[in-house]
């Protein structure tokens, strides 16, 4: 497929591709109207607010991030932020013409397409990226909305319709964001895990093979993990049910309960030190 360009101050850039997913936001719909209330402009001189999204990994952020961009209208475009995520990454990076290999041409980043197409951007991880590649989002993050490309000698303007969020896992393998940074993200909002309905609606609606002894073990693995403060959200009770299913499909006659296929992939996903506090009565 031919990415589509367009052509800034003389300079062709192709764009990225939009982010086509059909996952539902389940639950939780105060979140989702706190984000949808941060992108809302009350008049023509107002400007959107740039939030980010706390939580840890596994509880929908994302997910959540899609599903406000649906509401409001918007294409979704996702960039993965990293510890060696540079500022050029970011924006703007030449690349060998796929036709002539001889010439270089630019490719605009899915932030920058957002930009460009006033779309949405997730940042996703941003809490991951060094303080020199979010000095590079400063001029988008405030009034000025724009980002400066030292690559191809461009300054790109925001749409007035693109809306920019970040995610922010809650662990131990993150930077501190700079406080010129931290002050342009707000507000803060925080996903914490869903309740027992909405996780049995979560698992139905990605796990829609399991039987309700399948479900119920893997929400009672949830529940019992949760209570105890651990990490496991339901994308892990996704892929626990998934596994149990696998399990007892290649088993044949005679092969393990559901209990036990829950069991035995409870054994195989959680940390060996969690095992007494998760595995399921």
């Amino acid at each position: 497929m031919t990415r589509k360009r367009v052509t800034i101050d003389g300079v062709e850039l192709e764009l990225a591709r939009p982010l086509e997913s059909d996952d539902r936001w389940i639950g939780q719909r105060e979140v989702l109207g706190q984000l949808l209330a941060a992108w809302t402009c009350i008049d023509e001189a107002d400007r959107p607010l740039n939030p980010r999204l706390l939580g840890l990994p596994g509880v929908g952020k994302t997910t959540l991030a899609s599903a406000a961009a649906r509401a409001a209208g918007l294409d979704l475009y996702v960039m993965q932020g990293t510890m060696d995520t540079r500022p050029e990454d970011l924006v703007v990076v030449p690349v060998l013409d796929r036709e002539d290999s001889s010439r270089l041409r630019y490719a605009a980043s899915p932030l920058v397409t957002a930009m460009i197409r006033g779309a949405a951007c997730v940042l996703d991880e941003g809490n991951r990226m060094s303080e020199k590649s979010w000095a590079s989002l400063a001029p988008l993050l405030d009034h000025r909305r724009y980002v400066e490309s030292q690559v191809a000698g461009l300054r790109i303007e925001a749409h007035p319709d693109f809306r920019f969020v970040t995610t922010m896992n809650r662990d131990a393998s993150t930077f501190e964001i700079p406080e010129f940074i931290h002050s342009r993200l707000m507000p803060q909002i925080v996903l914490d895990f869903p309740d027992e309905h909405e996780e049995r609606v979560i698992l139905k609606a990605h796990v829609p093979q399991a039987d309700e002894d399948v479900l119920q073990y893997v929400l009672d693995f949830l529940r019992v993990a949760h209570d105890a403060d651990l990490r496991y959200t339901a994308r892990d009770g996704i892929n626990v049910a998934r596994y149990a299913l696998k399990t007892l499909q290649t088993s044949g006659e005679g092969g393990p309960e559901p209990k036990d296929a829950v069991q035995a992939a409870i054994r195989l996903a959680v940390d060996p030190s969690d095992l007494d506090l998760c595995l399921i009565d």
